[in-house]
């Protein structure tokens, strides 16, 4: 793994890349409560068809955390990532998992030249998303951590005593054999930089998803203009059926906004799937792509 820094706007972000340059690049973006040493698990499995680059986010690790919640809305992310590829030379295939591939979608569906193909894995586009948070079924109680996070100072709430609220919230209902002691360390370590569970935590602050109270649905949702929010190039979606935090109704009528979808799924797995069965997802990219 080689480790550096870039300038991107005048801003440093800092990235992890694994395999040989030369080959073309895959851009991984990873979600909360993560930073870009989370692919560690499964960009080893890709390097033979791919050089991967996994940047902390903004907000995130090493990478420029501006403080004002402000600086956290969609496009903002989405521009830092579109220079990046712009950095790295586009188009590029672009993965994303839980946030990331909030940022994901926002590349394919804005700004389609940089990306050549989208690979989501426990990700959602926004539009099935919304539907499913405004109708105050499953999916909305799920998401009540989400009022949770954006309350004035949950980010105290959430690390005292030793992060024990963060990680109860990272590691809640599901199997998370994959968290060894040492790798937890690891995270706790990220979330202590300066300020930067704040700033992870704007990432919810900033964003305009509206999340419906159990059986009180939302029925106002603003206009969600379909032929703005297309995935037009080869779509692959990766789903551990263990999610609870991401449920099958978040991606109900994907197809409407992504004609060229495939869906791999794995009932072994979770929301956590890059790190439970790397293997598998690998797999699953590399049957997917044209040669393979």
């Amino acid at each position: 793994m080689k480790t550096e820094f870039v300038d991107l706007d005048g801003h440093p972000f800092f990235l992890r890349s694994w395999g040989d340059p030369a080959k073309p690049p895959l851009l991984m973006l990873h979600g909360f409560p993560e930073y870009g040493g989370a692919w560690g698990d499964l960009a080893p499995h890709l390097t033979d068809r791919f050089h991967c680059i996994a940047p902390d986010q903004r907000g995130y690790g090493q990478s420029w955390a501006p403080d004002d919640v402000a600086l956290y809305r969609g496009s903002q992310l989405v521009g830092d990532m579109a220079a990046l590829i712009d950095h790295i030379g586009g188009p590029v295939t672009v993965m994303g998992h839980d946030w990331g591939a909030a940022v994901a979608y926002g590349l394919a569906m804005f700004r389609p030249e940089l990306v050549s193909r989208l690979i989501i894995a426990n990700g959602v586009h926004p539009v099935p998303f919304q539907r499913a948070l405004a109708a105050g079924g499953a999916q909305a109680e799920a998401s009540q951590y989400i009022l949770a996070l954006r309350r004035e100072g949950s980010e105290r709430y959430f690390a005292a005593n030793d992060f024990e609220k963060m990680k109860a919230l990272f590691l809640a209902r599901m199997d998370n054999a994959w968290m060894t002691p040492d790798r937890l360390s690891d995270y706790t370590a990220e979330w202590s930089r300066p300020g930067r569970l704040k700033t992870m935590i704007h990432w919810y602050r900033a964003s305009p998803l509206q999340v419906a109270r159990p059986g009180e649905p939302i029925t106002d949702l603003p206009e969600m203009p379909r032929s703005r929010l297309m995935v037009r190039c080869p779509h692959l979606l990766i789903w551990g059926r263990g999610d609870t935090a991401l449920l099958p109704e978040a991606t109900e009528g994907l197809e409407e906004f992504a004609p060229d979808l495939t869906r791999v799924a794995f009932d072994q797995a979770n929301h956590w799937i890059c790190h439970q069965i790397p293997e598998l997802v690998a797999q699953a990219i590399g049957d997917w792509l044209p040669d393979g």
